[in-house]
């Protein structure tokens, strides 16, 4: 669990990185691995699809997943651990292995969560995994998806619905990969988290703060080795830099907040990762946690027009 300095720290910035907080054979490997037989599974489909015109089974990891981009296969969808915000459909695949759900519930993971938000933890469905190509390869097109190319500066606050305003959630940003300036790790601004809620915009692909708003000298990098964890507040404003380098930058983005508050996405399903107070509440079967998203997307398949955040572009800054 962190230390007061570490706490401290965290409460004074609206963040603390943590380098090497996860252990790279428990929590890290077994994701690597898990996503390398997903690989294969989604290349085998694709090539049955006549989208794919070979496996690249003898190649590496990165290499057939230059291969899939270039064949304009959409990998981000399939490999991400949360449903799309909206056309979600019966079929949407979704990520959903044993690996990733005990990253969640990761005993490091949970320590250091818990000397920030307490004893009783609630995994929040606001999650993503982020396999981020070099900006070499991407499309002009993709350069401004968030999944695939920059992500926006923005607030987590201001991509969830209001409710979850006063919710005492802390993000996790975690590091597959060596996560650097130049392949595109994330930078934050200090202090943001005291400034109260930014205007956001929406595009296509995003939504962001309007660079007008950021003051982008006072932005600083967060780099990180494997299985380094950049903790940050709700409030504070991030983004990711580009991918100038050759290799994928690969992350996790995963969301805690104590049991009984909003999590700003109420129709996606999260679970009790730690409970000191009810011990047989929390889930730990990773079977029940991918069920749990099976029926949310069987449900908002049958629905339409789900609010997911409170902006709609209107303001001129955002034109």
């Amino acid at each position: 669990m962190f230390s007061k300095t570490q706490i401290d720290e965290f409460e004074q910035n609206g963040f603390l990185a943590v380098d090497r907080l996860l252990d790279y054979e428990l929590d890290i490997k077994p994701v690597i691995e898990e996503y390398d037989a997903l690989l294969d599974e989604l290349c085998q489909q694709w090539v049955a699809e006549g989208r794919l015109p070979e496996t690249y089974q003898g190649l590496p990891f990165e290499k057939r997943l230059v291969e899939v981009y270039r064949a304009g296969c959409s990998y981000e969808q399939a490999i991400d651990i949360a449903l799309p915000n909206s056309d979600v459909r019966a079929d949407t695949p979704i990520h959903l292995g044993p690996a990733v759900f005990n990253l969640l519930r990761s005993p490091r993971m949970l320590a250091a969560v818990e000397s920030l938000i307490g004893s009783e933890i609630y995994s929040n469905p606001i999650q993503h995994v982020r396999i981020k190509p070099p900006m070499s390869i991407i499309a002009r097109d993709d350069e401004n998806r968030a999944r695939l190319g920059r992500t926006h500066w923005h607030q987590d606050s201001g991509v969830g619905l209001p409710e979850a305003d006063e919710t005492q959630m802390v993000t996790c940003w975690v590091a597959i990969t060596e996560a650097t300036p130049e392949n595109g790790c994330l930078q934050v601004l200090p202090k943001s988290h005291r400034e109260g809620i930014a205007l956001h915009c929406t595009t296509k692909d995003q939504v962001g703060i309007p660079e007008a708003l950021i003051e982008q000298e006072r932005a600083i990098p967060i780099p990180l080795n494997p299985g380094g964890v950049l903790f940050f507040h709700p409030m504070c404003k991030h983004a990711s830099l580009d991918n100038k380098s050759s290799a994928f930058r690969w992350s996790f983005d995963l969301r805690y907040n104590p049991i009984g508050q909003a999590t700003g996405r109420p129709h996606f399903p999260g679970f009790v990762a730690r409970s000191r107070r009810d011990p047989d509440s929390t889930l730990t079967d990773p079977e029940a946690w991918a069920q749990l998203w099976r029926d949310a997307r069987a449900k908002l398949a049958r629905v339409e027009g789900i609010k997911t955040h409170r902006w709609d572009s209107s303001d001129p800054l955002c034109a």
